[in-house]
């Protein structure tokens, strides 16, 4: 999803919301409460986590791989946290939206928001971006500082999403 795309997603409620139903309809989202599927999703996290970690800079293709699945992962936790199931990257980032990122004032949206603010949703797209870069073209090689900031900023958001279910 681009970044245009995204930003109306987090500003315009009404968009969001024929986006949720356009996938709803397509069968993209579905309900679903399972608190086996999350752990187990953490866990997947977890372990792509490790890998990152063992993986050498020679091969930042696959570590921007692995960032993006790690992520994605933590992003299937959380909906699943709220009761649904995706089976669409743009699907989940909707409900990840819809669920976690608020415009309101009250105290419970300002507390959601420094849970999981707009910079997580960048992030969640960038690392998408990165991955599809790495995954599809020939290129092998990436900027070492932007494969290492990704590397950081996957390591954060798994951190936050676990204390996200936790206080759940």
């Amino acid at each position: 999803m681009n970044e245009r795309v995204l930003r109306k997603l987090l500003e315009d409620k009404g968009f969001l919301d024929e986006r949720i139903s356009f996938y709803i309809e397509k069968g993209l989202i579905l309900s679903k409460d399972s608190k086996e599927e999350i752990k187990g999703h953490l866990k997947k996290a977890r372990h792509n986590l490790d890998f990152i970690g063992e993986i050498s800079y020679n091969f930042n293709d696959w570590i921007l791989v692995a960032c993006f699945y790690t992520a994605y992962h933590a992003a299937l936790a959380l909906i699943l946290s709220k009761g649904y199931s995706s089976k669409n990257h743009d699907a989940t980032l909707c409900i990840l939206i819809k669920e976690f990122y608020q415009n309101g004032l009250s105290k419970e949206d300002i507390e959601l928001i420094n849970k999981l603010d707009k910079q997580d949703f960048l992030f969640y797209v960038e690392t998408k971006q990165k991955r599809e870069e790495a995954s599809y073209p020939t290129k092998t090689s990436f900027n070492l500082s932007d494969v290492k900031n990704i590397k950081a900023k996957t390591r954060l958001f798994i951190n936050k999403t676990e204390r996200i279910i936790k206080e759940k």
